[in-house]
Order: structure tokens, then C-alpha cells, then sequence
């Protein structure tokens, strides 16, 4: 049994997986158990901060794990594709505010479809990230590919102006969902099916709710930025192991920022730009190392300069939308001794 565990898959031995899946099965089971038990717990901006602050300083840790394990250029290539995969979450977690604000579905229930919708998104990286590694292991020249498909999309972003919220109430998925599923109009509590009777026939029917139909918006969104996150991190290391541990950590924490970043949305107008020029770097960086051979840029430097453009695409819209957030600020009325003095004066 012992010797099983040290058998090697996708290079690494066995019990690195195993132990990876139990740590994220436990932390999953600690966020539903016992952060919350109760279902119309509304999440807040501070809990969610901590949350989030929990889940990075543990992927980080995990770095760690890496670095013990595989050496100081795997932790390196680890905590680097941790901070651009969580990078790149951040544009996820604004279009999945859309469509639970779109859909109307409230607060305290956004919590159980992030879950789910994490869980799957778990699942799906899971399985593009084992097919991208089969193609660059097979076909090294895939990496070229990936790396124009990233400059391609940071610049689409850059050039394509600021994108509508669109009415995600009244999409093309909603309408084909509706017209393909029986979907009831109203919530059921946090349920994603209930069974009631059909107007048609009289009969007891399986019907979906909201929060199903908001579930495979979220998970559609997911794969969309999947597109874009699973090329990024294989243009930082091919290393299987460390390309799937760091992005399961990095979204892994997706949902507790969910509450923090969709509170403030408005004041993030500018960040999409910072993420553009990740993209484009990584693209480039990649083109010029593996395509023409004329630069070998070190996971650190890559590191360094995700943070800078990161950070400095979220003062940069704090900063532009610092008039709006003190006019959100509600006004204290003026004490009757102050109008009395002001009247006199």
C-alpha cells in the first residue's frame, strides 16, 4: 500500500495528489459545515475580506509545501501562477455580480450558488488544465499558440471600451433555459429544484428555480474566463502539479471575495485595464522566451510585475472614483445651535 503511494501520475507521486484533494475536500467542508451552518447568513464586506485574507494566506502557505517538496523554481512558478490566476478571478467575480444582481437573487442565497458553482468550477479547471498539459507535453509549439491567444485577449479588452451589464434576466441562455426546463418564477429558499404540480397536466413535475438558472450562468461565466486563465498559467510553468494547485487555490477563495469586490464594484472601473496588461505581458513573455528564444524572464520578475500592474490598477480606480464614494457618504444634518448661528450670521 505504501509503495502505491509513491507510484508517479502526471510526475509527481501519488500521495501529493491524494493529499492536495483531501486539504481542499476539508476546507470545503469547513466552509459549508461550520462558517455556515445557517443558510440566511448574509456574508458581509469584513467577513468576506477575512475570508479571502484566510484562503490566500493559506494558498500561500502551500507554497511552502511546494517549496520543500520540489524546490525553490517550483514555489517560485507556484506563488506566481497563484497571483495571476487570483488576478484574473477578479474580472470573474464582477461579471458573476451581474448576473445574481440581473437574475435578482438575494444576498443571503448568492452564497450557496458560489459554493456549487465553485465546486464545478474545481471540476472543469480539473479537466482543462489535464488537457492542456497532454498538449504542451505532446506538442511543445501549443505554447505559442497560448501566448497569442492571451496578447489577442488583453488587447480586445483594452480596445473594446467599457462592456454593458446586459440584461442577463432576459439572455439568450435564460430564454433557452426557460423555454428547455420548467423554471419557476419565484424563489424557493435556497433550493435549486422543487417538485409541484404542472398547470398542464395536473401532475407533480420536477421544476427548477432561479437559483438553478443563476448556477449555470456562473458556471458558463467560468468557463469563459477559463479560456483565458488556463493559458496564462501554463505560460508560466508547465509543471502539472504546480499548474493545478495554484489555480484551485486561486479560485478556491473566489467566492468569499465575491462579497468584498461586489460591494464595491463601481470603485474597480479601471482594474480591467491592469488585467489586460498581465495578459499581454504573459503573452509576450512567453513569445519571446519559447518562440524566438530571446528572453528568459524568471518566474520573480513575472511575479513583480503581475503585483505592480495589479496594484496599481486598483489605486488608480480607487483614486478616479474617490468623488463618488465620498458622495455615497451619507450627510450628517447640521445641528439646530449650527442653523441658528448660520441664520443669525
Amino acid at each position: 500500500m505504501v509503495d502505491f503511494l509513491y507510484v508517479e501520475w502526471l510526475g509527481k507521486p501519488l500521495w501529493m495528489w491524494l493529499g492536495f484533494h483531501v486539504l481542499i475536500a476539508a476546507l470545503l467542508a469547513f466552509d459549508l459545515g461550520l462558517l455556515h451552518r445557517d443558510k440566511d447568513h448574509e456574508i458581509g464586506v469584513r467577513e468576506s475580506l477575512a475570508l479571502t485574507a484566510f484562503y490566500f494566506t493559506l494558498g500561500i502557505a502551500f507554497g511552502g509545501f511546494v517549496w520543500w517538496q520540489l524546490g525553490w523554481s517550483s514555489a517560485e512558478e507556484y506563488v506566481t501562477g497563484l497571483v495571476v490566476e487570483k488576478s484574473l478571478s477578479m474580472d470573474n467575480v464582477f461579471v458573476i455580480a451581474m448576473i445574481l444582481t440581473g437574475l435578482g437573487v438575494p444576498r443571503t442565497a448568492q452564497h450557496r450558488v458560489l459554493l456549487w458553482g465553485i465546486l464545478a468550477a474545481v471540476l472543469l479547471r480539473g479537466l482543462m488544465i489535464g488537457l492542456g498539459a497532454a498538449l504542451v507535453h505532446q506538442v511543445h509549439w501549443i505554447l505559442s499558440v497560448f501566448a497569442a491567444f492571451l496578447i489577442y485577449a488583453g488587447l480586445k479588452i483594452l480596445f473594446s471600451g467599457e462592456e454593458e451589464a446586459g440584461d442577463f434576466g432576459n439572455s439568450a441562455t435564460v430564454r433557452w433555459f426557460k423555454r428547455t426546463f420548467r423554471v419557476t418564477p419565484e424563489l424557493h429558499g435556497q433550493k435549486f429544484a422543487v417538485r409541484k404540480a404542472d398547470p398542464k397536466t395536473g401532475r407533480k413535475a420536477l421544476w427548477f428555480t432561479p437559483l438553478a438558472l443563476a448556477l449555470v450562468l456562473v458556471n458558463g461565466a467560468d468557463v469563459i474566463f477559463a479560456v483565458d486563465s488556463v493559458p496564462a498559467i501554463f505560460a508560466i510553468t508547465t509543471d502539472t502539479f504546480v499548474v493545478y494547485t495554484s489555480n484551485i487555490f486561486a479560485i478556491l477563495g473566489l467566492r468569499a471575495l465575491y462579497f468584498a469586490l461586489a460591494a464595491m464594484v463601481d470603485r474597480f472601473a479601471y482594474l480591467k485595464t491592469a488585467l489586460a496588461f498581465i495578459l499581454i505581458f504573459i503573452g509576450t513573455k512567453i513569445v519571446l522566451a519559447d518562440t524566438f528564444g530571446l528572453l528568459d524572464v524568471p518566474p520573480w520578475v513575472s511575479l513583480i510585475v503581475t503585483l505592480v500592474l495589479l496594484a496599481g490598477g486598483v489605486a488608480y480606480s480607487l483614486w478616479r472614483t474617490r468623488g463618488e464614494a465620498a458622495a455615497a457618504l451619507p450627510q450628517t444634518p447640521a445641528r439646530p445651535e449650527r442653523e441658528a448661528r448660520a441664520h443669525r450670521a
